[in-house]
């Protein structure tokens, strides 16, 4: 294995999402996608459940886990939308070499130290960060015979600034932006810190407008969120291992929540814009 990143091109938009041309823009979209795919069995096949009955799009895939196999076996078999949930703070609890369980150890206790370590770069890690990183891209490759070309991580650390300010995320995937709040919800120095967290991310990555989670599950919230999607991209983030988001999204909730909005997911979405990049000007 390898720390050095030698990844496929993949296609970047000729115009960021600011400038592109109103006329050339897809309308909006709902993308309800489901974390820790393959995390183990109880996780998979809760969101397995609710991929069958459509209230889930996509999923973020876990390596290196207990059942990241037989995840990556399924989604292949259906055809799933996949990308890498970027793994830096939660023990792997599937087959690693014994120098990843020790690096990966030694981020997760740095990460999970103190609440701003996710803030500070340190460079005493840079090299235990890109090898890492590094690894899982490559099992994601071997387990889904593809380039993980949308990035979120586990507990949000594919936002810290070990990975961004070393660029470990590769240019031109679709990245999970910070959390949209309302005005009022955060404080000033928590969203401007999220907006310059944004911001770098938009210079090299491709995102959705808003992202939400799903919970807390109150309607009203809910039906706001939704309605974002008939002109933007909305990224709705779910863990189908709570009960309550599990009963929400196999019985019918999604239905309704979007009854009036287009429901997508990542790869359909993304590609489909990156089509309207590519055509002449005037169609």
């Amino acid at each position: 294995m390898t720390s050095k990143r030698n990844y496929l091109p993949i296609p970047v938009s000729k115009h960021s999402q600011a400038d592109r041309p109103a006329c050339r823009r897809l309308t909006g979209a709902l993308i309800i996608n489901a974390d820790d795919w393959g995390r183990d069995e109880f996780n998979t096949n809760r969101i397995l459940d609710c991929v069958r009955v459509r209230a889930v799009n996509s999923v973020s895939a876990m390596v290196f886990m207990e059942a990241s196999e037989r995840a990556a076996d399924i989604a292949r078999d259906l055809k799933i939308d996949a990308g890498l949930h970027l793994n830096l703070t939660t023990t792997l609890s599937g087959s690693a070499s014994s120098k990843l369980t020790e690096y990966h150890q030694k981020l997760t206790a740095y990460l999970r130290g103190h609440r701003l370590a996710q803030v500070i770069f340190h460079p005493g890690l840079v090299r235990y960060f890109d090898y890492v990183v590094s690894a899982q891209f490559d099992e994601f490759r071997r387990l889904y015979n593809q380039e993980p070309t949308r990035i979120d991580g586990h507990h949000h650390m594919h936002l810290c600034s070990n990975v961004l300010m070393a660029n470990l995320l590769p240019k031109g995937s679709i990245a999970r932006r910070e959390f949209s709040f309302r005005r009022g919800e955060k404080a000033m120095l928590n969203r401007s810190w999220r907006n310059l967290v944004d911001a770098m991310l938009a210079r090299r990555h491709r995102l959705t407008d808003y992202l939400y989670s799903l919970a807390p599950l109150i309607p009203e919230r809910l039906q706001e969120i939704a309605s974002l999607a008939g002109e933007s991209v909305v990224e709705i983030e779910t863990h189908p291992v709570n009960s309550d988001e599990y009963e929400f999204l196999t019985s019918g909730g999604v239905s309704r929540l979007a009854e009036s909005v287009v429901c997508s997911s990542f790869a359909r979405y993304f590609e489909q814009d990156a089509r309207l990049d590519l055509m002449p000007a005037g169609h």
